[in-house]
């Protein structure tokens, strides 16, 4: 990964109201990200997700505080920005009487280099499975957002900013979609991408900040962050459960949410397994199966602040 941050962010908030009836949209956010990395900003419909980005892109003003994307502020110097990145909005609005080819050398014609980007947006449409000779009043949401995708990154950007990119792709297109931003990572570009979907943020992001009611949580990389201190831990025995063992466990300090069906006990657990191993040794276990926390039981765990996850 490159060294040096392309979007550097200070104290930013944003309000909305006066007086009792104020809403905070966004408190006082810090956050630095790095020159070729891609990185994921992960919380729910409603944490802040969007109002960060339209902030970077001086789409709305800010309350307080202030932002950079490589190295100018955000505001005084929007329009020099805007021509070096690639931005894809979670609420896509396209011409619905254009063909895709038409939006396509449209855009390219603004920017100012129309054969090389036409090239290129008809290399990237190819990879999505994506006719642009259709109208956008009948492509369906997919390649609505197929099309989204190639105009935001039709001109090699150095920066694409993505909020909810994938939502409505099949698996396989997401999965190219995927190599994509693996490949534009393999460049020493960047790329800012806001998601709920967790398996898409672990399998293409170095790191992840949680964003909860406008305020960051946690900022990590996706491996530390997967690397919490629980399990799953799933027991059979070759008959029932032993009588008084799902209280046992339930007593003890380091096991949570136990629960018991026929033969079969579940639970979680930290720390060390001979304080469970002793406490089963009543039955005759016939497998013992431990299992890791997804990244969505992670990422509830951080938004709940259960400790055990940091």
């Amino acid at each position: 990964m490159a060294s040096g941050s392309i979007i550097e962010i200070k104290g930013l908030s944003k309000t909305y109201g006066s007086g009792s009836k104020q809403t905070a949209a966004l408190s006082n956010l810090n956050l630095s990200v790095n020159q070729g990395e891609i990185f994921g900003y992960l919380g729910p419909n409603g944490a802040g997700k969007t109002t960060t980005i339209r902030l970077l892109l001086d789409l709305i003003r800010p309350s307080q505080g202030d932002a950079k994307i490589f190295g100018m502020d955000v505001r005084a110097e929007s329009v020099e920005i805007h021509r070096r990145i690639g931005f894809f909005p979670a609420e896509l609005s396209l011409w619905e009487g254009r063909t895709g080819d038409q939006i396509i050398h449209y855009v390219a014609s603004v920017r100012g280099d129309t054969r090389g980007i036409v090239k290129h947006a008809g290399e990237l449409a190819e990879r999505l499975d994506l006719d642009t000779t259709k109208r956008v009043r009948d492509l369906s949401s997919g390649n609505k957002r197929k099309l989204g995708l190639v105009i935001a990154m039709m001109h090699s950007p150095e920066l694409l900013i993505l909020d909810e990119p994938t939502g409505g792709l099949d698996p396989l297109v997401q999965q190219t979609f995927h190599t994509m931003m693996d490949e534009y990572r393999d460049k020493g570009k960047t790329v800012f991408l806001s998601s709920h979907i967790l398996s898409e943020v672990q399998a293409i992001c170095d790191r992840v900040g949680i964003l909860r009611d406008g305020e960051l949580k946690a900022v990590e990389s996706v491996e530390k962050i997967t690397n919490v201190e629980f399990n799953w831990v799933d027991v059979n025995f070759r008959d029932a459960v032993p009588a008084g063992l799902q209280q046992k466990l339930e007593n003890m300090p380091t096991i949570t949410d136990v629960s018991a069906n026929g033969a079969r006990v579940r639970m979680r657990m930290i720390g060390d397994f001979d304080p469970l191993l002793r406490a089963i040794s009543d039955g005759y276990v016939e497998s013992l199966h431990i299992e890791e926390p997804t990244l969505e039981e992670i990422f509830l765990a951080y938004y709940s602040g259960d400790k055990e996850t940091s």
